[in-house]
């Protein structure tokens, strides 16, 4: 776990410092990495069940509801994608749905230590607090595009704010189908999901900093630190407390 973590760290850092396809390159190993860390994290704490149910409900859900998206504007608003990202089947690139899966376990597992309160809700807003920094960055690489996208958040132009609403709207129900698969059986000690949390506070540390100096994109780094923030800053005190 932590080998493939410590790759995929070294992947991202790559990102900022290349351009053209070689960071289209990077992208889509990233989110192979990213995968293949979550579910087999997912398969080696919890069972071939809760993998079953990661991949069920993120691979599969998350495929579904881009598919109807490009076909229907409905539930992000009218978009495309462009063929950067490798092949495409109903209009989604392959990669798509993985990036689902990837960052929705992460966003689980902090919900789950966080406390049984409210854990499928705070599950969803983390993982679509994630898109504040995703889609920002993603259509500045054009690798997809809006038709019509506005209105959006100030200094955030190309992403509608209606995009994000989808986001939360499908985070929440693939929080409550994970919750309903995986029963109680979801909270292990914190030494087995160290490599998962560990990623979710990367991958929020690593945004801000990439959006704000290396991106050149300082208002979703703004955004996405403040409202992901409210998820992955009450788990870094909390990971504090449980150590101590």
């Amino acid at each position: 776990m932590w080998f493939l973590l410590g790759a995929l760290v070294l992947t991202q850092i790559c990102y900022p410092l290349t351009d053209g396809g070689t960071r289209a390159a990077f992208t889509v190993t990233t989110v192979l990495l990213g995968y293949l860390l979550s579910v087999t994290h997912a398969w080696r704490t919890r069972g071939p069940r809760a993998a079953a149910a990661l991949v069920g409900t993120a691979t599969l859900g998350g495929f579904a509801v881009e598919a109807v998206g490009v076909a229907t504007g409905f539930p992000f608003g009218t978009y495309d994608y462009s063929g950067e990202l490798g092949p495409k089947i109903l209009g989604v690139p392959l990669i798509i749905p993985l990036a689902w899966t990837w960052m929705a376990w992460p966003a689980w597992l902090a919900a789950v230590h966080l406390g049984r309160r409210l854990r499928i809700v705070v599950a969803a807003v983390g993982l679509a607090a994630w898109d504040l920094f995703l889609d920002p960055q993603m259509v500045a690489e054009g690798y997809w595009r809006w038709h019509d996208p506005v209105p959006a958040l100030p200094g955030v132009p190309g992403v509608p704010i209606g995009n994000y609403l989808g986001w939360l709207g499908f985070a929440l129900l693939l929080m409550t189908c994970l919750a309903a698969a995986t029963g109680e059986a979801g909270r292990t000690p914190l030494r087995a999901d160290a490599p998962i949390l560990a990623l979710w506070l990367w991958t929020y540390a690593s945004s801000v900093l990439a959006h704000a100096v290396f991106l050149g994109l300082p208002a979703s780094a703004a955004w996405g630190g403040a409202v992901m923030g409210m998820v992955v800053i009450p788990l870094a005190v909390h990971v504090v407390r449980r150590r101590r």
